[in-house]
């Protein structure tokens, strides 16, 4: 791709966040679902829009296949959303700094998925084979994830959560929007200090690092183009903090999505391992992974599930320093 169609990108994401940051949201506020559901129109709409101008330049089929990244990206993104749910929950973060988490830990995670996106777009350049070790870990992911239990939150098991316990001293309270404080160490000296909103910003981010292993590949295995692997990256991530305010309160709704998801890895993971015997059309396809994802939300509300109640911190513990 020529290299301005980079920039030129990266240079309106960054635009949108600014605006999204500095404008419409400056003051710290509990998202409500009309405003949610407004953010999440605007997102979809700007991708289906890129995606247009994407046929206009590169054609039909390059469209085809930025439409089926960004379906499985966004499809994938709702189990990594049920998870911030559960880490927000534990740590009892009030609604009107969760935003601001989300804004600061999507805007993390579009720097590491830019740099996995970089580094498997290489490996898949020089080493062919390596499309069925990503093929054969996708349709294990799948299988996994439909006989594999509930999702769990265990901070204290976190290795990252241990690194910066013994790097950096954690404050036992909010300090409103604030990630470190400057505080008095027991000798006297000013010290750093970070305050828990920051420990969960880092869960945060790691845990979006270990979904981006399977969501990144998956992409990989209906376009080979680092460039729209990319940007479907970029837009399900942008509209991921909107659609997280939406789902909040139903996400357990759709008990059945989980098993529409882990068809949707089998089935990349399967076209990846075959794909040196036949080719499946991107159009057939994008039909397959949007087909399977509308079933499971349908079923879901057709098939009661069972009752699933809300997540609570332990009473015996105080969850608002890790």
């Amino acid at each position: 791709m020529p290299t301005w169609w980079w920039f030129g990108f990266n240079a309106l994401v960054l635009l949108l966040l600014a605006l999204d940051l500095g404008v419409f949201n400056r003051r710290a506020h509990a998202v409500g679902m009309r405003e949610a559901l407004g953010w999440s129109a605007l997102w979809v709409s700007l991708a289906a829009a890129f995606g247009v101008w994407v046929g206009a330049a590169m054609g039909r089929q390059a469209m085809l296949e930025f439409y089926s990244g960004y379906l499985i990206e966004q499809a994938l993104s709702v189990d990594n959303l049920f998870v911030f749910i559960l880490i927000f929950g534990y740590f009892r973060i009030p609604g009107a700094l969760q935003h601001r988490v989300l804004f600061w830990g999507i805007l993390g995670a579009l720097l590491m998925r830019g740099i996995m996106i970089g580094a498997g777009a290489l490996l898949l350049a020089r080493f062919h084979w390596i499309i069925y070790l990503f093929g054969g870990f996708l349709l294990v992911t799948g299988i996994r994830m439909a006989f594999g239990g509930e999702s769990q939150v265990e901070p204290e098991a976190n290795p990252v959560i241990r690194l910066l316990r013994r790097l950096l001293p954690i404050s036992a309270q909010f300090h409103g929007e604030r990630f470190f404080i400057r505080d008095t160490a027991p000798d006297g000296r000013s010290r750093l200090v970070a305050t828990p909103l920051f420990v969960v910003l880092a869960l945060v981010e790691t845990t979006d690092i270990v979904f981006a292993v399977d969501s990144i590949p998956a992409v990989f295995g209906v376009t080979r183009d680092p460039f729209l692997v990319y940007t479907s990256n970029v837009f399900a991530i942008l509209g991921l903090r909107s659609l997280y305010f939406v789902l909040a309160g139903v996400i357990g709704t759709f008990h059945l999505l989980k098993y529409g998801l882990a068809i949707v890895l089998a089935f990349v993971g399967g076209k990846m391992l075959l794909s040196g015997y036949g080719h499946v059309p991107t159009g057939v396809s994008l039909a397959i992974v949007a087909g399977v994802l509308v079933a499971s939300v349908v079923l879901s509300l057709v098939i009661p599930g069972k009752e699933v109640p809300p997540v609570q911190p332990a009473p015996e513990e105080d969850r608002s320093a890790p």
